[in-house]
């Protein structure tokens, strides 16, 4: 039975304190995440506030969920006028947004069809039963052996089939047997994928154009076109997963326009809401996407009416602010200030790369100051940033930042880099 608990009013929760908050979410919550300590409660622009009223720059961007800001006016907008009409109706009956949202986003990128959904990792896996039952339909493939290629170090979510592709033991490890048919070689490693291809059941190459959880991996700048070229002389889709690196995080809408590649299959989600809401989609071609027949494949919540308003004026508002170009001149000035004031000032800053707002910065494994302590001393100075893999930095900001603010950021990182030298900080 429910039990009724008026102990968590608005007013009361006023009176808690981070450390409350914290509490009180270990105890009830499950222990799936090591978030960084700090409780919040406010959102605007590229500024996040805590329960205590601490202002910080934001640098994660919820993982490039929120590029065009936090709680951008034009999507809240579009999310509270069409809530006040009408939210779901699930995908038994047609809703009147759904038709211009479809052609709103087929016309921007090229595409004849999408699948909207609602999560990346959904979008991960609509990406794979297409290319299988591509694979079966168009290809030839015999029934139940169709593969698909990752490559090391991907990330795409925490499904089963997501982990059954993963290389990281902190993934999969424990949560076997997993999804057969995936194949996995060397990211950036044509020669690799060159050999994968040979076997004729290989279906689809599934990328990410820049390896986001694994640390912001570049490739190399023919990487992306020659891994393209190979799928298409094998006859294999190429499966581009721009949910963290699309909609203009890395300076073009696509971060595959950098290598001029049109993807056969292309996965959006994160910043496709603007971060107000689970929001993701599908865009390929009708020779792919209409092997799915009706009945096969689905979403009670993706295409829903308030799903496609915010995805329609998330999308208008990275177009209208020119938001690719921002991140592309200001992503290239972060790159050349840290590189010269950390990498080449600090022996153990061992790599600043990226592309666009896309950033990290690599300290030597087992310096003294890891690269969580770094974090804690960015956020005791009002700047939220998350590592990975233990000696990574990865630093994102919305996109709508502007370069006094950029600029205000970067003496922050520079300070506390300068500082965590040694293990007593100074700052």
């Amino acid at each position: 039975m429910l039990k009724q608990n008026g102990s968590h009013s608005l007013e009361q929760s006023k009176l808690l304190s981070s450390q409350d908050f914290i509490k009180q979410e270990e105890k009830y919550g499950a222990h799936n995440y090591h978030p960084l300590p700090v409780v919040l409660n406010k959102g605007e622009g590229v500024y996040m506030w805590d329960v205590e009223g601490r202002r910080y720059f934001d640098f994660l961007s919820a993982y490039s969920a929120v590029n065009q800001g936090h709680c951008h006016p034009k999507i809240i907008e579009a999310l509270v006028e069409q809530a006040k009409t009408l939210t779901l109706t699930s995908r038994a009956f047609h809703n009147d947004v759904m038709a211009h949202y479809t052609k709103f986003i087929t016309d921007m990128f090229g595409y004849d069809k999408v699948l909207p959904m609602n999560t990346g990792v959904e979008a991960g896996e609509t990406a794979v039963k297409l290319c299988r039952r591509w694979a079966y339909d168009v290809k030839g493939v015999p029934e139940n052996q169709a593969k698909v290629i990752f490559a090391e170090g991907n990330f795409w979510g925490r499904t089963i089939s997501a982990v059954s592709s993963s290389t990281d033991p902190s993934s999969y490890k424990g949560y076997g047997p997993y999804t057969p048919g995936f194949l996995t070689v060397p990211y950036n490693d044509l020669e690799a994928l060159k050999t994968a291809l040979e076997d004729p059941t290989v279906a689809g190459f599934y990328i990410e154009p820049i390896q986001g959880e694994a640390g912001v991996v570049v490739p190399s700048d023919n990487y992306l076109k020659g891994a393209f070229e190979l799928c298409k002389a094998a006859n294999v889709l190429f499966i581009a997963d721009e949910i963290q690196t699309g909609l203009c995080r890395t300076g073009r809408m696509l971060c595959c326009d950098h290598s001029g590649v049109r993807p056969d299959i292309v996965c959006l989600g994160k910043a496709l809401s603007g971060g107000v809401l689970p929001v993701s989609a599908v865009l390929c071609d009708d020779p792919i996407m209409l092997t799915i027949k009706p009945g096969e494949h689905g979403s009670t919540y993706g295409g829903c009416p308030v799903a496609c308003q915010v995805a329609m004026a998330a999308l208008k508002v990275l177009v209208d602010e020119d938001l690719a170009e921002r991140a592309e001149k200001l992503g290239q000035k972060f790159r050349d200030v840290l590189q010269v004031e950390l990498a080449e000032k600090h022996s153990w800053v061992t790599c600043v790369r990226g592309e666009g707002l896309l950033n990290a910065v690599e300290i030597e494994a087992g310096h003294p100051v890891s690269a969580w302590e770094i974090c804690l001393r960015l956020r005791d100075h009002g700047l939220l940033a998350k590592p990975t893999h233990e000696h990574i930095i990865r630093f994102a900001p919305p996109l709508v930042i502007t370069e006094s603010e950029l600029d205000e950021s970067l003496q922050i990182i520079m300070k506390v880099f300068k500082a965590s030298a040694s293990p007593s900080p100074s700052v």
